[in-house]
């Protein structure tokens, strides 16, 4: 599915920025292809920033959605994409977790160029509103001989392997992992008393914690966050250095040259510094992320280790 991004004569020129109206005409237009389907919070922020992307340059940017294989189809195309920094990928830390995970997409993920991360979102375990359990604790000392359930929004997503992991090599339980088709699905079987635990990203039931319809036990992020305040950090319940995020990111073909990937770098980077996009982002459960493309490139590094680290730990494949 494309969404062509134009300018209406006038009035976006006077907000370009960056370009002339008629450097911006004589440009090509800028292909975004989101790994995920529309309404996702990555479709989400790729037409946030696509949008004001032509708000300030001029320059046409075409959203296109090609979701499936967890993001991999997308990621194919733009690897076969030309190198020209005319076409970007925009997915989320399923990349990172594939490059592990799936042994046959025949592609190296890491041969991709990071242009830009531009949002944030932690991992958060929650219960019933009416659980007993007040700490991690609590509740895995609650569940019979040790097994602890809990649902997330499919198999292999960084919510799975996440838990999975925290709750066999960190808590040295036995977790039981039921799938959902969706995260929405996961959070009405736990309102619903059908699961005891939902592990979510924050963006995916932000609402429902901040309300107190669910009770999160422990964010996954190194501070508090300013949408559920009252849910402590796993430092802050004796889990010190377990972290696990989402995100949103920005990805140009291999072999993208140094100069078009800075300047978009710059470009989106000056748009996610604004506050009125700050505003959206964090109303759909992201906190906002600037970067320079070294800044970039190591925060990717960053990620690849410790997504292959916790699924090989947990012998995950998928073909």
């Amino acid at each position: 599915m494309k969404t062509l991004l134009t300018p209406f004569g006038a009035v976006f020129a006077a907000l370009s920025l960056l370009a002339t109206p008629a450097l911006a005409q004589s440009q090509p237009p800028l292909n975004m292809i989101v790994g995920f389907a529309p309404g996702g919070s990555a479709d989400s922020i790729a037409r946030i920033v696509g949008g004001r992307l032509t708000e300030k340059t001029g320059r046409n940017v075409v959203i296109e959605n090609r979701p499936g294989a967890g993001a991999n189809i997308a990621a194919k195309a733009v690897i076969g994409a030309t190198a020209d920094a005319n076409t970007l990928l925009v997915t989320t830390a399923a990349l990172p977790i594939n490059e592990t995970l799936y042994r046959n997409k025949g592609f190296s993920a890491t041969s991709l160029v990071p242009v830009a991360v531009v949002a944030t979102t932690p991992e958060v375990f929650a219960i019933g509103k009416n659980d007993p359990a007040k700490t991690i604790e609590d509740f895995v000392a609650a569940a019979k001989d040790k097994e602890v359930i809990f649902g997330t929004a499919g198999v292999g997503t960084g919510s799975h392997i996440a838990g999975e992991y925290f709750f066999k090599f960190i808590v040295k339980a036995n977790p039981k992992h039921i799938p959902f088709r969706g995260g929405p699905d996961a959070t009405n079987a736990l309102m619903g008393s059908h699961i005891p635990m939902v592990i979510s990203s924050l963006s995916g039931f932000a609402s429902q914690v901040a309300s107190g319809s669910i009770r999160g036990l422990a964010i996954a992020s190194e501070k508090r966050n300013p949408v559920v305040k009252d849910v402590p950090t796993f430092a802050e319940v004796g889990y010190p250095g377990f972290t696990s995020l989402s995100w949103v990111g920005f990805f140009a073909p291999p072999g993208t040259p140094d100069a078009p990937v800075s300047a978009l770098n710059k470009q989106i980077d000056e748009i996610i510094s604004e506050p009125a996009i700050q505003e959206k982002l964090r109303a759909i459960g992201f906190d906002p992320l600037n970067g320079n493309v070294p800044t970039t490139r190591a925060f990717m590094d960053r990620e690849y280790a410790q997504w292959k680290k916790m699924v090989e730990a947990l012998e995950l494949r998928a073909d």
